[in-house]
């Protein structure tokens, strides 16, 4: 029997999301704590990425879009959804309006226990003065906060929320439904994977992700025919969507080309696929979540420091699981050629990327906000 009920509000439900959140109600309940997702609408780049996923018993909840100077805010209608709960957990941006009524009046009338869920701190641009205390001030109108990554929890922490409420959760991917994926990968599926795009063992790396500005994909694209020209045979596999797909559709399609592209690959089987036949990650761009994917396929990724990385950057450690190379194009390609040149320095990343690995998994995931979201209801018996 659940006594209790814990709502989180979603802007939508991504494909990599959905393992966690089966998880965590089944986590949830084991407490006595039933589980409630609502979600709205995708948005700007999310749209273009096409990383929507499906999660039966789900609450689509009508969307609406407002524009206030140059920022852009949406309310998604929440109805009695919040009321009938005893927690509500919310993402954390300023954007969302139905977070105000819920973190003032709503709590002022003994409402349930609101919960932020977030970075903890702005990544990918540098907001204002004023923004950045504004989303502060939110911050600490929270029964409790959900963070990312510890980064993450030192920023609120020290704008003024207090330890004791702040729970990190180490965001993650179904690291577990990878590694199953990948043990069921054999030879013939390797060998007949590298004769179909014309790959040569020891000279691949992939891409995964969105194909939009953040990630870098001209760039990502030019260093790969640098890498091509200095190690014959070398391809890129690009698997993602978005904005820039057909720059990288172009690429391919030009005669003697380095880059393959293979589309959208949202799932574990085929991520698994990447992780046997090619030996690095490419990412000059932002990095997020795929820097669990490298850790997890075993393909120590090559990035830059300059990027709008998210807080999952955090995961990687130069010269230990990643190479984090400076410059442009050209030292990134450099970079590329050296590492695939020195199989030892390439069996060491991949090595410790399989030790460190071990700490970001949905189970692991899930236990923390677990606990965190028990912690939040004993305070409001």
């Amino acid at each position: 029997m659940t006594s209790r009920r814990v709502l989180i509000v979603q802007p939508y439900i991504p494909h990599y999301r959905v393992p966690f959140f089966r998880r965590l109600a089944v986590d949830l309940h084991d407490h006595g704590i039933a589980l409630s997702i609502a979600y709205g609408r995708p948005t700007g780049l999310q749209v273009l990425r096409g990383d929507i996923g499906a999660l039966p018993g789900a609450v689509a909840l009508p969307q609406y879009t407002f524009r206030l100077g140059s920022r852009t805010l949406q309310w998604r209608r929440l109805g009695d959804l919040a009321r009938h709960c005893d927690a509500v957990v919310l993402e954390q941006a300023l954007h969302n309006l139905e977070a105000y009524p819920l973190l003032t009046g709503a709590r002022l009338r003994g409402g349930p226990a609101v919960c932020l869920w977030g970075h903890g701190r702005t990544y990918g641009h540098r907001p204002t003065a004023a923004v950045r205390a504004a989303k502060d001030a939110l911050t600490r109108r929270a029964d409790w906060f959900f963070a990312y990554t510890q980064a993450g929890a030192r920023h609120v922490t020290r704008a003024g929320l207090s330890a004791d409420r702040v729970t990190v959760v180490c965001n993650s991917v179904d690291t577990a439904a990878i590694g199953a994926a990948l043990a069921r990968i054999t030879p013939g599926h390797v060998s007949d994977f590298r004769a179909r795009h014309g790959l040569t063992a020891g000279r691949t790396a992939y891409f995964l992700g969105g194909l939009d500005a953040p990630k870098r994909i001209p760039f990502l694209v030019t260093a790969a025919e640098l890498t091509a020209r200095r190690l014959p045979g070398f391809r890129l596999l690009v698997a993602g969507d978005g904005g820039h797909r057909s720059f990288v559709e172009q690429a391919a399609a030009r005669p003697g080309s380095a880059v393959v592209f293979l589309g959208p690959v949202p799932h574990a089987e085929g991520k698994a696929l990447l992780g046997a036949v090619c030996d690095v990650l490419l990412m000059p761009g932002a990095v997020g979540l795929t820097a669990v994917d490298s850790l997890a396929l075993s393909t120590p990724m090559i990035t830059t420091p300059g990027a709008a990385h998210g807080p999952e950057f955090d995961y990687l450690a130069h010269g230990r699981n990643a190479l984090v190379v400076p410059g442009g194009e050209a030292e990134f390609a450099d970079a590329v050629v050296s590492l695939l040149a020195d199989p030892g320095r390439l069996s060491a990343l991949r090595s410790a990327g399989q030790e460190d690995v071990t700490r970001y998994s949905r189970e692991a995931m899930s236990a923390r906000f677990t606990d965190g979201l028990v912690r939040v209801l004993s305070t409001r018996c």
